[in-house]
């Protein structure tokens, strides 16, 4: 358990390197967007969470690699509207 509560306590560090858009704006002012992420100076990767206004806290949110993206955009494409 100490390594997990040393993991807890070990500061985040993060650069949005592209800002792809918006997909919704709650009406506490968060922005749920699309983003491309480097955490703790690793390769960036596609980020999807929501943001406040400054960037400078975020909720829980989903990281992929760019073969995650296209089977994403892949399961997408096939929805019926």
């Amino acid at each position: 358990m100490a390594g997990k509560d040393r993991d807890r306590d070990r500061e985040i560090t993060f650069e949005i390197e592209e800002h792809f858009g918006v997909i919704n704006v709650s009406p506490t002012g968060w922005k749920k967007e699309l983003n491309l992420v480097s955490w703790n100076g690793n390769a960036a990767k596609y980020d999807l969470r929501e943001w406040d206004e400054d960037h400078s806290h975020m909720s829980k949110g989903v990281t992929m690699v760019k073969d995650e993206v296209k089977a994403l955009t892949d399961i997408l494409n096939g929805l019926q509207a």
